[in-house]
């Protein structure tokens, strides 16, 4: 039997063996055999990697934003210079087609860019005072270690999202990556020290969440957490940070409805319901799962979108000509399978896909999914999937769909189609969702902030919103009168 190659933890600017000496498998799940071993982190590996990032902290914080911003910038660059190496291993661990994974490394160059520029921006405040003698300003400064926890879709994306921020502000981080996606945030480790970041800021400890992930939240130097996943890991993730008195940002799941208006051209808008819920096999967070159509419309887009749907090529996500490949996990394979046979029992119609439809022979396949006739209530329509199934659900009204939307536990994003801007307006407001996309879908920028509410978490990622999650305001008083206080008990 041939042996698996080990990858090993990044600490202090090294590799690092795993304390407990144990390693975990990680699977291609286009073969569903393990391909590469990493290391299986333990309370003693984080403990190693968070006490070098407050080490180094001391130091980097005081770095001055120039230097940080040459860093940051340099490491946007290296990562686009990677992109093909690592578009190949997420593409390899969790079995997203490999154009799309490319195109996103090359794109981390801007978030990393943006971040760089923000270095710069840190910006305080003075505070008028009733005192002339009186000034007041604020400050802002860095936490110090920042734990982070990406999932496992998009490492590289939902890691930058806090990395490169943090890095920015002045703190250090310590992340655990998803254990079934883990080799391209190590790869990261490598190139941020290449682009000169000092040892010690950036650390990568890989392993189980409950063992690793449990640790690095609940480490007393730990200052903030930043926490992408389901809720609930999440509510596990913010009662043990909560025991350590410390902040959490959640981006979490959501269960989006990409509402389809009757003022539209149907064709021009089977291209973003496609890409809406199918690409990366329906692995993201954002996923347009409820299809809300107005009734005047729905049997003809039904019909195009399930035409569409059963072209979609399926096969290794490594070939350019592939379209969608396996799903993940073994566990998100049977959960979906089970999701959608549940969902047929309850009523809803299979346009196309579903539990018959042809699919390669090997690895952890789903066929694109079209389910016509659900409602609101059927567990399909409420339970995020993280696959390739799309809910159709019908509506007569505007207030109708505004309230299918929004009964719903998440929160995370929406879309709207509609040629009468009026109409989107009014929508748009109305939806309770982080971000609401018209006439597009899954669009994202390093400058637009992202997140969710209610059960798709809270706090902001990217742009200034989310740059200010990094720091904290300091409030500074000067004193200048030279005749001092007179009364000490006297606030002025």
């Amino acid at each position: 039997m041939t042996s698996l190659k080990r990858h090993l933890h990044w600490i202090d600017g090294v590799s690092a063996e795993p304390a407990e000496g144990t390693y975990l498998p990680t699977m291609d799940p286009m073969t569903t055999e393990p391909w590469a071993e990493i290391a299986r982190g333990s309370g003693s590996d984080v403990d190693r990697a968070v006490d070098g990032a407050h080490r180094a902290f001391a130091t980097w914080r005081r770095t001055g934003p120039s230097r940080r911003a040459e860093v940051l910038w340099r490491l946007g660059d290296l990562i686009a210079e990677h992109a093909s190496e690592l578009a190949g291993l997420e593409s390899r661990d969790a079995g997203k087609v490999i154009r799309e994974v490319r195109d996103q490394q090359v794109l981390l160059r801007n978030w990393y860019h943006y971040y760089a520029t923000l270095a710069h921006h840190g910006d305080g405040r003075h505070i008028p005072h009733d005192s002339e003698s009186i000034m007041a300003v604020t400050v802002r400064e860095p936490y110090g270690v920042i734990g982070v926890i990406p999932a496992f879709n998009s490492p590289m994306m939902l890691g930058a999202m806090g990395i490169a921020p943090a890095l920015a502000a002045g703190n250090t981080v310590v992340v655990k990556p998803p254990e079934i996606n883990a080799l391209s945030l190590l790869l990261l480790g490598r190139l941020a020290q290449e682009a000169g970041l000092p040892d010690g800021c950036l650390n990568i400890v890989t392993g189980y969440g409950h063992e690793a992930g449990d640790a690095l939240v609940g480490h007393p130097l730990v200052r903030k957490v930043f926490f992408t996943g389901g809720p609930d890991s999440a509510r596990h993730v913010t009662a043990r940070a909560a025991a350590g008195l410390k902040q959490t940002v959640l981006e979490l799941g959501g269960k989006s409805a990409n509402i389809v208006f009757p003022d539209v051209d149907v064709d021009k808008v089977v291209n973003g319901v496609i890409a809406g819920i199918f690409a990366a096999a329906g692995q993201t967070c954002v996923a347009g799962s409820r299809l809300l159509v107005h009734a005047d419309i729905a049997d003809e887009l039904v019909k195009a979108v399930g035409e569409r749907a059963r072209t979609i090529k399926l096969g290794d996500p490594q070939l350019p000509e592939t379209e969608m490949g396996p799903l993940s996990q073994e566990k998100i394979h049977i959960g979906v399978a089970s999701r959608v046979e549940e969902a047929i029992e309850e009523g809803a119609v299979v346009v196309a896909g579903g539990p018959d439809a042809p699919r390669p022979d090997r690895g952890w396949f789903y066929p694109p999914t079209v389910l016509d006739g659900v409602t609101n209530d059927m567990s399909v329509a409420r339970n995020e999937l993280f696959g390739p199934v799309l809910s159709v659900l019908r509506f007569d009204s505007d207030d109708e769909a505004i309230a299918i939307a929004n009964d719903s536990d998440f929160g995370l994003a929406a879309g709207v189609w509609t040629n009468d801007f009026a109409r989107a307006h009014r929508a748009a407001r109305r939806l309770e969702a982080g971000t609401v996309w018209v006439n597009t879908y899954r669009a994202m920028q390093f400058s637009i902030p992202f997140g969710g509410s209610k059960s798709s978490g809270f706090g902001r990622e990217n742009g200034l919103d989310g740059f200010a999650e990094f720091t904290q305001p300091k409030s500074i008083w000067f004193e200048s009168s030279t005749s001092g206080l007179a009364d000490p008990f006297t606030f002025r």
